[in-house]
C-alpha cells in the first residue's frame, strides 16, 4: 500500500461489516501472503479478532503491526481501530441471529417488492454522489479534447469493459472514430499507435487496474490526451491522466460488488460525455446518427411484424 492512503480513502466511508467478507475474496489475490493471512483471519472470526489489540492480531497471524495497519487500510478502514469496529459489528449481527444482509441494507430474506425498492434508492443515491462529486471542468475538457480527435481508444476490463463497450458504440453513432478494448494485450498494442490529436480513455473503478493502466501509460507517453474514469482519482491511473472524471464509490456487500455500484456511476459519467460531445459536433453528430436509425429500423419493424 502505498504511504498516500490516507488521501486515497479521505472523505470515503468504510465498508459496512457485512461486505468485509466480499472485500477479503476480492483484494486477498493482490495482497502479500501476510496481508493475506490477517485478513483471511479477521473474516473467517470476527468476534474472536474484535477483541484483539493489533499486537494481539500480529502475533495471531504471525506477522507484524506495521502489516495488520497496512491490512485495514487496504480493506477500506483508516485504521485498526476502524477494522475492530467492523468486526464488532459483523460479529454482533452473527450472533443475534438476524438474517444475513446481502447488501447493507438488504437481508436474505427480504420480500422481491423490497429489494426492487431499496436498489432504486442506492441507485438513485450512486447517481446523485456521482453528479455532486463531478468536476465539470475537467468534463468539459475531456469533451472537448473528444469533440476533437482524430481516434479515441477506450480500455476496460471486467465490468468497466461493458461501460468501456458503451461507449465506443455511442460515439461511433455520431460518426466518431473509436474503439474499446477489453483484451490488454490489443490496448498496448493499439495504444502505441497514437498521437497528439488522438484520445485514450481508461474506466476503472479501482483505479489500480494494470490491465487498464498499462495502455493509458503507453498512450500518455505517445502523446495522446488521456482520461481516467475511476472512483479513486488519486489512485495509480491518475498519474497518466490529464483529466480526470470521479465516479462514487458505493459500498459493497456480499451479492452487490464494486462490478454493480461502479457501472451505475461510470454509464453516468459516459452519458455526460457523449451528450456533451454531441452537442459539439451536433452538425455531424445529428446526421450521423439518424444515419444509425435508419439503417437499423427495417429490423426493428421486421422483428414487430413476425410477432403479430
Amino acid at each position: 500500500m502505498t504511504p498516500d492512503v490516507k488521501e486515497i480513502f479521505a472523505g470515503e466511508a468504510p465498508p459496512a461489516p457485512a461486505a468485509l467478507a466480499a472485500k477479503v475474496r476480492t483484494l486477498a489475490p493482490s495482497m502479500t501472503r501476510s496481508m493475506q493471512r490477517v485478513a483471511e483471519t479477521v473474516a473467517g472470526d470476527p468476534a474472536g479478532c474484535a477483541a484483539l489489540t493489533v499486537t494481539g492480531l500480529a502475533e495471531l497471524t504471525g506477522t507484524s503491526e506495521a502489516t495488520v495497519v497496512r491490512t485495514a487500510r487496504l480493506l477500506g478502514y483508516p485504521g485498526y481501530r476502524d477494522l475492530r469496529l467492523a468486526l464488532a459489528g459483523l460479529a454482533a449481527q452473527q450472533q443475534s441471529g438476524r438474517a444475513p444482509a446481502v447488501t447493507a441494507d438488504i437481508a436474505v430474506d427480504d420480500p422481491i417488492a423490497d429489494v426492487v425498492a431499496k436498489l432504486a434508492y442506492d441507485e438513485q443515491q450512486t447517481l446523485a454522489d456521482t453528479a455532486a462529486g463531478l468536476d465539470t471542468t475537467q468534463l468539459g475538457a475531456a469533451v472537448s479534447a473528444l469533440a476533437a480527435a482524430r481516434r479515441i481508444d477506450v480500455y476496460g476490463v471486467g465490468a468497466s469493459g461493458l461501460v468501456a463497450q458503451d461507449l465506443h458504440q455511442k460515439l461511433l453513432r455520431i460518426g466518431l472514430i473509436a474503439h474499446a478494448f477489453s483484451d490488454p494485450h490489443l490496448a498496448v498494442t493499439n495504444a502505441v499507435q497514437l498521437r497528439a490529436k488522438d484520445v485514450a480513455i481508461a474506466i476503472t473503478h479501482s483505479g489500480s487496474t494494470g490491465d487498464v493502466i498499462e495502455p493509458l501509460r503507453v498512450a500518455f507517453e505517445r502523446g495522446a490526451t488521456t482520461i481516467a474514469i475511476t472512483g479513486r482519482p488519486h489512485g495509480p491511473v491518475s498519474q497518466y491522466a490529464d483529466h480526470v472524471l470521479t465516479t462514487s464509490t458505493a459500498r459493497e456487500s456480499e451479492l452487490r460488488p464494486a462490478a454493480m455500484s461502479s457501472r451505475t456511476s461510470q454509464l453516468l459519467v459516459v452519458d455526460c460525455l457523449f451528450i456533451g460531445v454531441a452537442q459539439r459536433t451536433y452538425e455531424t453528430a445529428a446526421p450521423a446518427l439518424s444515419a444509425s436509425y435508419e439503417a437499423l429500423a427495417h429490423r426493428h419493424s421486421a422483428r414487430g411484424g413476425s410477432r403479430r
